[in-house]
């Protein structure tokens, strides 16, 4: 039987997901991947989550998650049934990206963690839900903790360049993103849709980066519609 597993973005983790975990049909068996946690880069992230699950999966991957989802259908595009890929990119990652990372992970190393997080959590978030959902970020965030952090940013910094594969990729593909999003913008989940054939592109209204906790309705929605066209052997419009 087909598995669905949820991949979480950089120092996230099961929390992200509970509104679409609380949602999901049971026959969907839903697991949330924690090989970000423990692997240190995007290729040997995507290949233990092919060695610990087998069989044919769904991959729904959010940010560095959809990265990771990326890399698993490059290595074993015929076990993948379908990717759902929401708020990420598939371009590696660019020189000013690179500068910012690399100066949080010197700070992270010295334990500075909260000082260089808590100022930026409001760009993860549309300014109207940011006070309501910028604790419960924060509080997974730091959970996670500065080597994490470090190991995870590090992992971004040299992930692969996806956009090579994707025009190769012959499961079905929902592209979706936050049409505010500051930390992966619209234009990357069009390139990807653009990139992979017959994907279905949706860019959610009033939201920002964390799209499954900003709009779960919308993103469940879509997302439970998409995971029954699978099941029906069809593609949404």
């Amino acid at each position: 039987m087909t598995r669905l597993i949820l991949i979480p973005g950089l120092a996230a983790d099961a929390t992200m997901w509970q509104a679409q975990l609380h949602g999901l049909p049971q026959q969907w068996r839903a697991l949330v991947a924690d090989v970000h946690m423990r692997h240190d880069s995007i290729p040997a992230m995507a290949q233990a989550l092919l060695s610990e699950h087998e069989g044919r999966l769904v991959l729904c991957g959010a940010s560095m998650g959809g990265m990771i989802a990326m890399e698993a259908a490059r290595q074993a595009p015929g076990r993948i049934e379908g990717l759902a890929l929401l708020g990420t990119t598939a371009a590696p990652e660019s020189d000013g990206m690179r500068a910012l990372r690399e100066a949080a992970i010197e700070l992270f190393a010295q334990g500075r963690v909260a000082e260089v997080i808590e100022p930026n959590v409001a760009f993860a978030f549309h300014p109207d839900n940011a006070a309501a959902l910028a604790p419960t970020y924060l509080e997974f965030v730091l959970r996670a903790g500065a080597e994490q952090l470090i190991r995870q940013n590090r992992a971004v910094i040299g992930r692969p360049d996806a956009r090579s594969h994707l025009g190769r990729l012959r499961c079905p593909t929902l592209v979706m993103c936050g049409d505010a999003d500051q930390l992966t913008p619209a234009e990357h989940s069009r390139e990807i849709a653009q990139l992979v054939p017959n994907a279905q592109l949706v860019l959610v209204q009033d939201c920002g980066h964390m799209l499954t906790m900003e709009q779960p309705q919308v993103v469940n929605a879509t997302l439970f519609a998409w995971l029954a066209s699978l099941q029906a052997g069809s593609t949404p419009a």
